[in-house]
């Protein structure tokens, strides 16, 4: 029997503009991921010579990958500290504040001295400024995927929160699109400043997107959270005092699984993305414009079939859909080398193309799936908890680790290969032990504590 639409769940209602939601996160997060993509690209290309001279240049660049690594270390304690006031103050008011420390931080790469110049402060000061980086990005991705997930209609959560994740591809494709057309200036204007232009249009990209967010409304889920904790005469900041202390204790399993679940889809697409330009460059002596023009033509593939694999698991499910993504990752991992190693163009873009194919089918349904598995009053907190401590131990050291295993080996690839394989397992189990969550509301009532029981979240929940 369907309910009035007095007694409809938040998530149903449709007071809400949910493609004004849907592009507002999209738009928000792929500024966010430019910025952050915009250092791993140069990282691969430029930053050896740039903040790490000294070095033997396989060396630099493993100096310039740990710096890389560095803000993803930072990502946790944004998740952790924008999640305690996004679980308490509402998701709306902290997207603008990552927003403007991302561009802070971006511009100020733009602007730093290199190594030349200032010597051992300058690789100090580019560390600095990537933390800020990943502080900024691991408050962004908990927020804005809430706000498109809380406003979606039951049945079409998939869909839009797959949305702000589209932002990720957008922002790869802004930054290396950028990057490509100042890499082709003569080598000395390059060298010299015409890598510093990407970062410093960052300022331009900040001030549209944080525009662009504060025309949007507050999550509905989170206001029904707050009007029912003011019946019951407790705020709602009274509801959970430490979210993110709440979420570790409550949702233990949950994050945990979040984190196993990330281990292939973050890794794989650090290697795909980024490693893959130092390995064209660098092992197989391509053009650096050859592999970039590879990886815009990639993503550009990926913005289009991320809301395809979100949809998809509207109907099939969160769990089969991504069990999918992690069984093609393991599959291409030694292909997608041999393809590669061929060093035929239109191979390269067919091994990187089915990377992020493999990938996409993961990370469409991720936002919603890892919404479902908490509680409205810690969401915030323990779906950044899950994403961003993942991101330490899986992208952020899979170029690191990818690039330390191509030295040691020769420059053979297959313990690439093989390393990769390790983290699509890990991720195989995580989403087998994960339940399913694609039919369940978000809502919950106050007065219910999470148990942890099979359905995953532990609240008190209606079928859709």
């Amino acid at each position: 029997m369907t309910a009035p639409d007095a007694a409809r769940p938040p998530e149903q209602s449709h007071d809400t503009n949910i493609w004004k939601v849907a592009a507002a996160s999209f738009i928000g997060t792929a500024v966010e991921w430019y910025d952050f993509f915009l250092y791993g690209t140069a990282a691969a290309l430029i930053f050896n010579r740039l903040f790490f001279p000294s070095f033997d240049p396989l060396v630099g660049t493993l100096a310039a990958f740990a710096t890389f690594a560095v803000g993803f270390v930072a990502r946790p304690l944004g998740g952790i500290i924008f999640g305690h006031f996004g679980d308490k103050l509402g998701r709306k008011s902290m997207l603008s504040a990552t927003l403007m420390i991302m561009g802070v931080a971006t511009f100020a790469i733009g602007l730093l001295p290199t190594y030349e110049r200032i010597g051992v402060w300058a690789p100090i000061l580019l560390v600095v400024l990537r933390i800020l980086q990943g502080f900024g990005l691991g408050g962004e991705w908990g927020g804005a995927v809430l706000m498109a997930v809380e406003h979606a209609p039951a049945h079409r959560r998939g869909f839009y929160g797959s949305w702000p994740q589209m932002g990720a591809p957008a922002g790869l494709l802004v930054a290396n699109a950028v990057f490509s057309i100042f890499s082709r200036l003569p080598e000395e204007q390059f060298v010299s400043w015409g890598w510093r232009v990407p970062f410093l249009f960052s300022a331009v990209l900040i001030g549209i997107g944080v525009f662009i967010r504060h025309s949007v409304a507050e999550s509905p889920a989170f206001r029904a959270h707050q009007a029912q904790a003011a019946a019951t005469q407790a705020s709602a900041s009274s509801g959970a005092k430490l979210p993110a202390l709440e979420a570790l204790r409550t949702y233990p399993r949950q994050i945990l699984l979040a984190m196993g679940a990330r281990f292939a889809e973050n890794g794989f697409f650090y290697i795909v993305t980024t490693f893959v330009l130092t390995y064209g460059t660098g092992q197989l002596k391509l053009e650096r414009s050859t592999m970039l023009t590879a990886v815009l033509g990639a993503t550009a593939v990926h913005l289009l079939v991320i809301p395809a694999f979100g949809a998809l698991s509207d109907v099939l499910g969160r769990r089969p859909v991504y069990l999918g993504g992690a069984v093609g990752c393991a599959v291409l991992a030694f292909p997608f080398f041999w393809l590669l190693d061929t060093q035929s163009t239109g191979l390269i873009w067919l091994a990187i193309t089915l990377g992020i194919i493999a990938h996409a089918a993961m990370y469409g349904p991720q936002a919603s799936f890892f919404s479902e598995l908490f509680g409205t009053r810690v969401r915030y907190s323990g779906a950044s908890l899950g994403y961003q401590l993942a991101s330490v131990f899986a992208g952020g050291l899979s170029p690191l680790i990818a690039t330390a295993l191509l030295t040691e080996s020769g420059g053979k690839s297959w313990p690439v290969s093989l390393y990769m394989v390790v983290l699509a397992l890990i991720t195989l189990v995580s989403v087998y032990l994960s339940a399913e969550t694609f039919r369940e509301h978000l809502t919950e009532s106050t007065s219910t504590a999470p148990t942890g029981g099979a359905v995953g979240t532990g609240e008190k929940r209606e079928v859709a």
